[in-house]
Protein backbone atom coordinates (compact mmCIF):
# COMPACT_ATOMS: atom_id res chain seq x y z
CA UNK A 1 0.00 0.00 0.00
CA UNK A 2 1.50 3.06 -0.73
CA UNK A 3 2.47 5.80 1.49
CA UNK A 4 0.91 9.22 1.16
CA UNK A 5 3.09 12.19 1.54
CA UNK A 6 2.05 14.80 4.56
CA UNK A 7 0.01 17.42 2.97
CA UNK A 8 0.87 21.21 2.77
CA UNK A 9 4.88 20.65 3.38
CA UNK A 10 6.70 21.22 -0.11
CA UNK A 11 10.26 19.00 -0.50
CA UNK A 12 13.42 21.32 0.93
CA UNK A 13 15.47 22.12 -1.56
CA UNK A 14 19.16 21.26 -1.26
CA UNK A 15 21.06 24.57 -1.35
CA UNK A 16 24.28 23.99 -3.28
CA UNK A 17 27.48 24.12 -1.66
CA UNK A 18 29.02 26.42 -3.77
CA UNK A 19 25.93 29.20 -3.64
CA UNK A 20 26.87 32.27 -1.39
CA UNK A 21 24.51 33.23 1.46
CA UNK A 22 21.52 35.13 0.55
CA UNK A 23 22.81 38.94 0.66
CA UNK A 24 26.03 38.49 0.15
CA UNK A 25 28.30 38.54 -3.65
CA UNK A 26 30.36 35.18 -4.33
CA UNK A 27 33.63 36.06 -4.12
CA UNK A 28 35.59 37.33 -6.81
CA UNK A 29 32.14 38.47 -8.31
CA UNK A 30 32.27 41.76 -10.06
CA UNK A 31 30.48 44.74 -9.29
CA UNK A 32 28.05 45.89 -12.01
CA UNK A 33 29.78 48.17 -14.27
CA UNK A 34 32.56 48.33 -11.35
CA UNK A 35 36.44 48.14 -12.94
CA UNK A 36 39.01 46.48 -11.14
CA UNK A 37 40.74 48.26 -8.34
CA UNK A 38 37.89 50.91 -8.26
CA UNK A 39 37.64 53.05 -4.81
CA UNK A 40 34.90 51.65 -2.59
CA UNK A 41 31.69 54.06 -2.37
CA UNK A 42 32.62 56.44 0.63
CA UNK A 43 36.40 56.21 0.31
CA UNK A 44 38.31 59.53 0.08
CA UNK A 45 41.61 59.81 -0.33
CA UNK A 46 44.21 60.88 2.45
CA UNK A 47 43.98 64.61 2.64
CA UNK A 48 41.09 64.87 0.19
CA UNK A 49 38.80 65.32 3.43
CA UNK A 50 40.74 68.47 4.44
CA UNK A 51 40.66 70.03 1.02
CA UNK A 52 37.48 69.90 0.57
CA UNK A 53 37.13 71.06 4.03
CA UNK A 54 39.14 74.24 3.39
CA UNK A 55 37.81 75.43 0.05
CA UNK A 56 34.24 74.89 1.04
CA UNK A 57 35.42 77.53 3.97
CA UNK A 58 37.21 79.70 1.57
CA UNK A 59 33.96 80.02 -0.59
CA UNK A 60 31.27 80.24 2.49
CA UNK A 61 34.06 83.32 4.02
CA UNK A 62 34.76 81.76 6.95
CA UNK A 63 38.11 80.69 8.81
CA UNK A 64 40.03 77.78 7.69
CA UNK A 65 40.06 74.68 9.63
CA UNK A 66 42.82 74.58 12.56
CA UNK A 67 46.24 72.84 12.06
CA UNK A 68 46.87 69.89 13.66
CA UNK A 69 48.10 70.07 17.23
CA UNK A 70 51.57 70.25 17.46
CA UNK A 71 52.51 71.67 13.89
CA UNK A 72 54.05 75.02 14.19
CA UNK A 73 52.41 77.99 12.61
CA UNK A 74 53.92 79.85 10.13
CA UNK A 75 55.68 83.61 11.00
CA UNK A 76 53.61 86.45 10.68
CA UNK A 77 54.41 88.26 7.76
CA UNK A 78 55.53 92.00 8.33
CA UNK A 79 53.31 94.59 7.05
CA UNK A 80 54.49 96.34 3.90
CA UNK A 81 55.85 100.30 4.33
CA UNK A 82 57.56 99.24 7.97
CA UNK A 83 61.14 98.41 8.73
CA UNK A 84 62.08 95.81 11.73
CA UNK A 85 62.71 97.37 14.90
CA UNK A 86 66.60 97.12 15.47
CA UNK A 87 67.70 97.61 19.51
CA UNK A 88 69.88 100.89 20.24
CA UNK A 89 73.09 98.35 20.65
CA UNK A 90 72.44 97.05 17.38
CA UNK A 91 72.35 100.24 15.70
CA UNK A 92 75.21 101.55 17.48
CA UNK A 93 77.41 98.78 16.48
CA UNK A 94 76.12 99.32 12.67
CA UNK A 95 76.48 102.53 12.81
CA UNK A 96 80.91 101.74 13.78
CA UNK A 97 83.13 103.60 15.66
CA UNK A 98 84.19 106.76 13.74
CA UNK A 99 80.83 108.20 13.39
CA UNK A 100 80.01 107.32 17.36
CA UNK A 101 83.62 108.87 18.26
CA UNK A 102 83.19 111.78 16.26
CA UNK A 103 79.67 113.11 17.13
CA UNK A 104 80.52 113.07 20.90
CA UNK A 105 83.56 115.20 20.41
CA UNK A 106 81.63 117.39 18.53
CA UNK A 107 79.00 117.48 21.15
CA UNK A 108 81.92 118.33 23.29
CA UNK A 109 83.37 121.07 21.43
CA UNK A 110 79.74 122.45 21.02
CA UNK A 111 79.57 122.71 24.90
CA UNK A 112 82.42 124.17 25.05
CA UNK A 113 82.12 126.82 22.45
CA UNK A 114 78.57 127.66 23.81
CA UNK A 115 80.67 128.16 27.34
CA UNK A 116 83.18 130.15 25.62
CA UNK A 117 80.47 132.45 23.77
CA UNK A 118 78.52 133.24 26.77
CA UNK A 119 81.88 134.09 28.47
CA UNK A 120 82.62 136.71 26.11
CA UNK A 121 79.48 138.70 26.07
CA UNK A 122 78.78 138.37 29.54
CA UNK A 123 81.25 139.57 31.50
CA UNK A 124 79.89 138.59 35.17
CA UNK A 125 80.64 135.10 33.76
CA UNK A 126 84.10 133.85 34.71
CA UNK A 127 85.91 131.23 32.88
CA UNK A 128 86.40 128.07 35.65
CA UNK A 129 90.41 128.37 34.73
CA UNK A 130 93.50 130.44 35.98
CA UNK A 131 94.40 133.85 35.30
CA UNK A 132 97.89 133.93 36.53
CA UNK A 133 101.30 132.80 35.06
CA UNK A 134 101.05 131.09 32.20
CA UNK A 135 97.60 129.33 32.10
CA UNK A 136 95.82 132.25 31.71
CA UNK A 137 92.27 131.44 30.25
CA UNK A 138 91.53 135.38 30.67
CA UNK A 139 94.35 136.99 29.30
CA UNK A 140 93.91 134.91 26.02
CA UNK A 141 90.10 135.23 25.76
CA UNK A 142 90.15 139.05 25.93
CA UNK A 143 93.00 139.78 23.70
CA UNK A 144 93.27 140.80 20.45
CA UNK A 145 93.55 138.01 18.62
CA UNK A 146 90.30 136.69 20.38
CA UNK A 147 88.54 138.51 17.39
CA UNK A 148 89.19 137.74 13.68
CA UNK A 149 89.50 140.79 11.72
CA UNK A 150 88.48 143.00 15.51
CA UNK A 151 84.87 142.29 14.47
CA UNK A 152 83.87 138.46 14.91
CA UNK A 153 84.78 136.91 18.44
CA UNK A 154 87.12 133.37 18.05
CA UNK A 155 84.39 131.53 20.17
CA UNK A 156 81.40 132.83 17.80
CA UNK A 157 83.00 131.44 14.84
CA UNK A 158 83.90 128.06 16.89
CA UNK A 159 80.19 127.78 18.14
CA UNK A 160 78.99 128.14 14.37
CA UNK A 161 81.72 125.67 13.34
CA UNK A 162 80.64 122.92 15.37
CA UNK A 163 77.18 123.36 15.29
CA UNK A 164 77.70 122.45 11.40
CA UNK A 165 80.23 119.47 13.05
CA UNK A 166 77.22 118.48 15.20
CA UNK A 167 74.91 117.91 12.43
CA UNK A 168 76.92 117.10 9.78
CA UNK A 169 78.58 113.86 12.48
CA UNK A 170 75.23 113.04 14.45
CA UNK A 171 73.91 109.67 13.63
CA UNK A 172 71.15 110.54 10.95
CA UNK A 173 74.36 112.91 8.98
CA UNK A 174 76.37 109.68 8.77
CA UNK A 175 73.44 108.03 7.61
CA UNK A 176 73.51 110.33 4.10
CA UNK A 177 75.37 108.78 1.84
CA UNK A 178 75.61 111.47 -0.39
CA UNK A 179 79.43 112.31 -1.65
CA UNK A 180 78.59 116.08 -1.35
CA UNK A 181 77.98 115.15 2.15
CA UNK A 182 81.17 113.35 2.69
CA UNK A 183 83.62 116.14 1.46
CA UNK A 184 81.50 119.04 3.24
CA UNK A 185 82.63 117.19 6.35
CA UNK A 186 86.26 116.40 5.66
CA UNK A 187 86.68 119.88 3.94
CA UNK A 188 85.20 121.54 7.52
CA UNK A 189 87.47 119.37 9.65
CA UNK A 190 90.72 120.50 7.22
CA UNK A 191 89.57 124.20 7.25
CA UNK A 192 89.12 124.21 11.05
CA UNK A 193 92.03 122.62 11.64
CA UNK A 194 94.08 124.98 9.80
CA UNK A 195 92.36 127.43 11.91
CA UNK A 196 93.22 125.87 15.24
CA UNK A 197 96.54 125.90 14.44
CA UNK A 198 97.01 129.61 13.69
CA UNK A 199 95.39 129.78 17.25
CA UNK A 200 97.71 127.83 19.21
CA UNK A 201 100.78 129.77 17.40
CA UNK A 202 99.08 133.16 18.57
CA UNK A 203 98.26 131.98 22.82
CA UNK A 204 102.27 130.31 21.92
CA UNK A 205 103.80 133.36 20.25
CA UNK A 206 101.73 136.43 20.61
CA UNK A 207 99.81 136.24 23.58
CA UNK A 208 102.09 134.50 25.64
CA UNK A 209 99.61 132.17 27.74
CA UNK A 210 97.26 129.95 27.58
CA UNK A 211 93.33 128.97 27.88
CA UNK A 212 92.57 125.63 28.80
CA UNK A 213 89.30 125.57 27.43
CA UNK A 214 90.59 126.83 24.37
CA UNK A 215 92.84 123.85 24.09
CA UNK A 216 90.29 121.40 24.88
CA UNK A 217 88.02 122.70 22.10
CA UNK A 218 91.72 122.62 20.06
CA UNK A 219 91.99 118.84 21.19
CA UNK A 220 88.44 118.01 20.31
CA UNK A 221 89.03 119.46 16.45
CA UNK A 222 92.43 117.40 16.32
CA UNK A 223 91.13 114.04 17.18
CA UNK A 224 87.89 114.64 14.58
CA UNK A 225 90.56 115.45 11.93
CA UNK A 226 92.67 112.51 12.38
CA UNK A 227 89.54 110.19 12.50
CA UNK A 228 87.87 111.80 9.60
CA UNK A 229 91.00 111.79 7.41
CA UNK A 230 91.42 108.00 8.75
CA UNK A 231 87.96 107.01 7.60
CA UNK A 232 88.52 108.84 4.15
CA UNK A 233 91.68 107.07 3.20
CA UNK A 234 90.02 103.29 4.69
CA UNK A 235 86.78 104.10 2.14
CA UNK A 236 88.90 105.49 -0.52
CA UNK A 237 91.80 102.70 0.15
CA UNK A 238 88.43 99.98 0.33
CA UNK A 239 86.62 101.01 -3.36
CA UNK A 240 90.04 101.29 -4.86
CA UNK A 241 90.58 97.29 -4.14
CA UNK A 242 86.82 96.92 -4.92
CA UNK A 243 87.19 97.78 -8.32
CA UNK A 244 90.82 96.05 -9.11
Amino acid sequence: MASRKPAGRTPAVRSSPTAPPSGQRAPGAKANGAKPGAAKPGAARPGAAKANGASTAARNGAPAPAARAGASAPPPASQPGRSPRTSPRTWLRQLGFVPIATFILSLYGLGASIYLTIAHFDHSVTLVCSDKGLINCEEVTTSSQSMVFGVLPVAVLGLAFYLFMVAINSPWGWQLRWPAVRWARLGSVIVGMGFVLYLIYAEVDQIRAICLWCTSVHVATFLIFVLLVFQAAFSWGQAGTDQS
